[in-house]
């Protein structure tokens, strides 16, 4: 998966993306836990925070697990936290220009 952002940002992003790695590493644990609430907050945090770097897929995964574990939903989590593994580990990160961004 090729995501293009913008040079401005290219210092944040090695960050961003390892918070993004440990988050989903939390993801996995308070769901183990049934831990809704921590579940729902993550998730909204990470709703809040994708696209706002160009991450638009973690945007999704993060509405995602918010209103899933709203409903307690297990699986639907389970199926966010696996999509979000396989993007983190096929993510290309590709930094252009900030006018063609």
């Amino acid at each position: 998966m090729k995501v293009e952002i913008s040079k401005d940002l290219e210092d944040l992003i090695p960050g961003y993306l390892d918070g993004i790695r440990k988050t989903i590493q939390d993801f996995k644990g308070f769901l183990e836990n049934q831990d809704w609430d921590s579940l729902r907050v993550q998730g909204h945090r990470m709703k809040g925070s994708g696209g706002g770097y160009g991450f638009h897929f973690l945007t999704e995964k993060g509405k995602q697990i918010e209103d899933s574990a709203k409903d307690q939903n297990g699986e639907s989590i389970k199926s966010a936290i696996d999509e979000l593994d396989q993007y983190m580990e096929s993510l290309e990160v590709v930094f252009v220009e900030s006018e063609d961004w």
